[in-house]
């Protein structure tokens, strides 16, 4: 079976073909700048031609398509076959997603036009936090906020988490139902996710990804009164203040730059703003994992993943320290180690296992859509584009 992975932007498709016998890549690419200003590409429409002419110029047909969805609710529990129910589902929930799930559904409309024989499957990015419990996703606000409005924590990055989490039971040799896990994904966006018996039950990104951990842009965790107070004094309407916190907040308020590589760099020659951001970065984490521990009470591992997470073993170190009190016990030379797979790199006789995980959400994704459309229930004839 050969599955398409779309992943729909706002003005960008990222798309690879797996082979799911062996789950290698056949074909990948990244079409951008999506009816900008120059682009030869004036619409999404377009894009999803060049990628079915990309495939056969590689000889690739397809037999499912999986779409990224960013924002699936409370509805969605678990990847769906689509249809237009879907379709509707995820259009009404476009007010809990204005930047992401119109482009989502946009790229599932056009994939259903060019590719109209072909199952399609949407694989929600809240999907696997939908197992949080109401002491963990409710808001302390009127209920009427939750009933009406569905204002409470729905958390994101789940497909990242649930594949991190999934590899390192793998590794473990466990079964992910026996395991209680923190998994940090840490890249230019950020979470930290509590798995009991390899469900979430609890994630630091809540009713938007803006909650939580210090982002590349994003505040994390702030004053809810501090909007008030910038709206007084600076005069800053609603849509200011939600660019201010989302897009020019995080790493890049403190220090200038979104780059953790850059940011790093610039500590090492002394910048003391970069230092700062860097240490912030880290103290969320750190304080993130307290938290966790006590909410888990006990922990088998500590998974690091996403970009931070698996590259930066300076990062690494700056969050695991002082944590031995906690049954964390780093050994500081293997976290150094360079891997291309999992690195475990805490004392041999540490009773909290340290993991770095390489994440693959598109392979995640991959792997939901030929699970459902191979379903019995499902149709599993195969389709070229």
């Amino acid at each position: 079976m050969k599955v398409l992975v779309l992943n729909a932007g706002s003005s960008s498709i990222k798309y690879q073909v797996f082979a799911m016998a062996d789950q290698q890549v056949l074909v990948k690419g990244l079409i951008d700048r999506i009816g900008e200003a120059g682009s030869e590409i004036a619409s999404h429409h377009q894009s999803l031609e060049r990628i079915i002419q990309h495939l056969q110029a590689s000889g690739v047909t397809v037999d499912a398509i999986g779409h990224r969805v960013v924002h699936g609710g409370e509805r969605f529990h678990q990847p769906a076959q689509i249809d237009a129910d879907v379709i509707a589902a995820i259009r009404a929930m476009i007010s809990l997603a204005p930047l992401h799930n119109p482009a989502n559904l946009e790229g599932i409309e056009v994939a259903q036009r060019l590719f109209p024989d072909v199952p399609q499957v949407a694989v929600f990015d809240t999907a696997f936090h939908q197992t949080m419990p109401p002491v963990a996703f409710r808001y302390a606000l009127p209920e009427s906020l939750y009933r009406e409005h569905k204002v409470r924590r729905y958390g994101f990055h789940g497909t990242s988490h649930r594949y991190v989490a999934q590899q390192a039971a793998l590794y473990l040799q466990t079964g992910l139902a026996d395991l209680n896990l923190i998994t940090l994904h840490l890249g230019n966006g950020c979470s930290a996710t509590a798995i009991a018996g390899g469900k979430s039950v609890d994630t630091s990104m809540g009713m938007t990804p803006l909650e939580g951990l210090v982002m590349g842009t994003r505040c994390g965790d702030i004053d809810p009164a501090l909007h008030f107070y910038l709206q007084r004094e600076t005069g800053l309407d609603s849509a200011a203040l939600e660019s201010l916190l989302n897009k020019h907040s995080g790493l890049k308020g403190v220090c200038g730059v979104s780059d953790m590589r850059e940011i790093q760099q610039r500590a090492e020659k002394g910048d003391e703003a970069a230092q700062l951001a860097e240490a912030m970065f880290a103290y969320r984490v750190k304080k993130y994992i307290g938290a966790y521990l006590a909410v888990l009470g006990k922990v088998d591992a500590i998974v690091f993943t996403g970009g931070i997470g698996e590259h930066s073993a300076r990062i690494r170190e700056l969050v695991c320290r002082n944590l031995e009190g906690l049954g964390v016990e780093p050994d500081w030379v293997r976290n150094w180690l360079p891997t291309d797979g999992v690195l475990e790199f805490q004392q041999p006789d540490a009773p909290l296992r340290l993991l770095v995980v390489p994440t693959n959400e598109e392979l995640e994704i991959a792997r939901s859509t030929a699970t459902l459309v191979l379903a019995p229930s499902a149709p599993t004839s195969p389709h070229s584009p």
